[in-house]
């Protein structure tokens, strides 16, 4: 392994976007190991059996208010213009509503009947003014007990139980800030983000991340578990010999180290994709279901990628439930609490006794970032290790 410079694990976003800075600015030599038998982390995209190309663990839309991070990933795909909308889908009487989340002007005249919605707008500009988001905890903290009744009404029907299915946890269980921070959007703006720079890559994320590793100086190992390579004792050994290099670990810091201090909790998702001879499914690429079902939400892949395909369509329904670490679970999201903290404070130590190791991205960090927040990231450690 002394041929090569640096170590990668994982080809996901935060392992390609440091793969290919490290190689392209640096000509360093880069070593990428990857469990799965494809690139691009959890963004990877496929054809099924019926020709839809489909995310297989889970959707990913791209955005960003980051103009380096926007303009980097430019060099490496075109993008299709995709505004991203969601609504909440709940039932109403005998049959069902449908508005936009986060809940705004619009989910209120659905919700309310436009002559108490335009009462309840004209309080809510009055008091806030246009175009604002604004927290259920503020709305509750409002003196008007209308506008309190609104908080009460968004936080029953878009954000309680959607968020039990997710997490797995009781009303009471579920961390008061996390509420609060829930916004109604006194707007019109129907899009899910607000961000200059949105989009999908044109021919799919899993042919943007080839590119990306599109390099003479990397070579992408697939298939190859890390923990069979790396071991970390007195010092980094790679095969079994020392190696000094940098090491960008993008795998769950516990396995790292063998959980030897119990396992970090993380949720996981089981998707069901289901085909159907029909050009849609549904209104819009995500249906939220807030109040019943098990699953929380419904993807519709033709709606993200707006891929011309007649008379066939996938959808993926979405199911939570606890990481257990068992073969063919993937983690997804930290459980963020501070127990949860405190544990994993303890494997970073380890970590840090390694002057060459770096954890990177969602699963190394325990953090929840979105996609353009990890490339934003990876660009500033390879800037670090290629000093500046």
């Amino acid at each position: 392994m002394s041929h090569y410079d640096c170590l990668v694990i994982g080809a996901g976003f935060a392992g390609a976007v440091t793969a290919g800075e490290l190689a392209r600015r640096g000509h360093r030599k880069v070593l990428v190991l990857e469990r799965r038998n494809h690139v691009g982390g959890n963004a990877y995209d496929c054809l099924d059996n019926a020709g839809v190309l489909i995310h297989q663990y889970g959707p990913h839309i791209f955005h960003t208010s980051d103009k380096r991070v926007y303009d980097y990933l430019s060099r490496y795909t075109a993008w299709r213009d995709y505004q991203h909308q969601v609504v909440a889908n709940i039932p109403h009487g005998t049959g069902r509503l449908q508005y936009p989340v986060p809940f705004n002007l619009i989910s209120l005249e659905t919700a309310f009947g436009p002559e108490r919605a335009h009462a309840l707008e004209e309080k809510l500009i009055a008091a806030y003014g246009a175009e604002r988001k604004v927290t259920i905890l503020e709305l509750r903290e409002n003196p008007d007990p209308e506008i309190s009744a609104l908080a009460d009404y968004v936080y029953e029907h878009v954000f309680v139980r959607y968020t039990m299915k997710q997490w797995g946890q009781k009303p009471e269980e579920i961390d008061p800030a996390t509420t609060a921070r829930v916004p109604v959007f006194l707007s019109r703006d129907c899009r899910y983000f607000q961000d200059p720079y949105q989009g999908m890559p044109a021919e799919g994320y899993t042919p943007m991340f080839k590119k990306l590793l599109d390099h003479p100086d990397i070579t992408v190992e697939l298939e190859t578990d890390a923990a069979r390579r790396l071991s970390l004792g007195d010092e980094v050994l790679l095969d079994g010999e020392p190696f000094s290099g940098p090491v960008i670990y993008t795998g769950t810091l516990d396995e790292l180290f063998g959980c030897r201090f119990g396992r970090l909790p993380y949720r996981t998702l089981d998707f069901r994709f289901e085909t159907y001879d029909t050009d849609f499914f549904q209104s819009h690429g995500t249906v939220n279901y807030t109040v019943d079902q098990d699953f929380t939400r419904i993807t519709e892949f033709k709606r993200l990628t707006g891929q011309v395909l007649p008379g066939v369509t996938t959808i993926m329904k979405e199911y939570s439930r606890s990481y257990t670490g068992s073969d063919g679970e993937t983690p997804y999201y930290a459980v963020i609490n501070d127990a949860n903290n405190a544990l994993y404070g303890r494997y970073a130590a380890l970590a840090e006794q390694y002057p060459n190791v770096y954890p990177l991205g969602r699963l190394a960090e325990y953090k929840y970032y979105n996609m353009d927040a990890i490339v934003g990231r990876a660009l500033a450690l390879a800037d670090q290790l290629l000093g500046g």
